[in-house]
C-alpha cells in the first residue's frame, strides 16, 4: 500500500483520534471535542444561503458570544458603561460605529496615549430613541474624561459588583461579558437588529487571548493538562454527554478561577 506524501516528498502523518482541547490561559477557560482521523471537508456556503438559516444564525451567535467572553475575561474588562445620544438620538448604524471608533481613539489620547483593551456593542432603544452603545474597559477612567470625549449625550459607567465572596476581576469580567453577550445575541436572533456588513461588536486590536493546544486520549487527560497549566481544577465543567440528542462530535468545556 502506498503512503501519501507531501509536496516535499515526506510522508503525511495522519493525526490519531483523540481529544483536541484549546485552552485560553488568560481567560481561564477552554473547550474541545473528540476528533477522528477521518476529516470531512467543509464546503463554502455564501452568506444567506445556509440550508437552515435559523440554526446557522444560532451557531454564529454562539461563536461570537464565546469570542467576546474570552476577550473580556482575558483582559479583565470589569467596568461596564453606556453611551447614549441627546435629543432625537442616532438612527444610523454606520454613524454610531464611526462615532465609537472616534470616541475610543480620542479617549486613549486623553488618558496618555497608551492602547488599552475595550469592547463595545451597539443596541437599539426599545423606546424608539435610536441607537446607544454598551462598552467595557478594565481600568479606572475618570467619568469626566469619558463625558468630555463622548460629547454627544450621556454617560454611565460602573465597576461590577454583587458577586459571591471571593470573586475577583475575572468573575467581574465574565459578568460584564454576560451582559454584552445578550446585546450581541439580539443581532443574530432579531432580524430588525441586524446590520448586515457591519460589526456586531468591536474590540481593541492586539489584546486577543492566545490559545494553547492540548490533546489526549480521554477527557480526564486533557482536563488534567489544562489544570496543570492553570494551577488548579476547573470550577465549572460542561459536557455534551449531558445533553439529550446532542448533534455533533463529543464536546467539553471548562472554566478555571474566580
Amino acid at each position: 500500500m502506498s503512503v501519501p506524501t507531501s509536496p516535499s516528498g515526506g510522508a503525511f502523518l495522519r493525526p490519531a483520534s483523540g481529544w483536541q482541547f484549546s485552552l485560553y490561559p488568560d481567560a481561564g477557560e477552554g473547550g474541545g471535542s473528540y476528533r477522528r482521523y477521518v476529516t470531512k471537508r467543509s464546503a463554502y456556503v455564501p452568506r444567506g444561503q445556509a440550508k437552515d438559516p435559523e440554526r446557522a444564525a444560532e451557531e454564529a451567535g454562539r461563536r461570537a458570544r464565546t469570542r467576546l467572553r474570552r476577550y473580556c475575561a482575558a483582559n479583565r474588562l470589569n467596568r461596564l458603561g453606556t453611551l447614549t445620544y441627546r435629543g432625537d438620538g442616532c438612527h444610523d448604524p454606520e454613524a454610531i460605529r464611526s462615532h465609537l471608533g472616534e470616541f475610543f481613539r480620542e479617549l486613549r489620547e486623553s488618558i496618555g496615549g497608551e492602547a488599552f483593551p475595550y469592547v463595545w456593542v451597539p443596541e437599539w432603544h426599545k423606546s424608539g430613541h435610536g441607537l446607544h452603545a454598551h462598552f467595557a474597559v478594565g481600568k479606572f477612567i475618570k467619568r469626566g474624561a469619558i463625558e468630555r470625549t463622548w460629547g454627544r449625550g450621556f454617560v454611565h459607567i460602573k465597576l461590577l459588583g454583587d458577586l459571591p465572596v471571593g470573586s475577583g476581576a475575572l468573575s467581574e469580567a465574565r459578568r460584564a461579558a454576560g451582559y454584552l453577550s445578550k446585546y450581541v445575541a439580539k443581532t443574530f436572533a432579531d432580524p430588525d437588529a441586524r446590520a448586515l456588513g457591519l460589526h456586531r461588536y468591536d474590540v481593541a486590536q492586539g489584546f486577543q487571548p492566545e490559545p494553547v493546544a492540548l490533546s489526549g486520549s480521554t477527557v480526564s487527560e486533557v482536563i488534567d493538562q489544562a489544570s496543570a497549566v492553570l494551577g488548579g481544577q476547573p470550577v465549572t465543567r460542561w459536557s455534551s454527554s449531558d445533553v439529550e440528542d446532542w448533534q455533533g462530535p463529543p464536546a467539553i468545556w471548562a472554566q478555571w478561577g474566580r
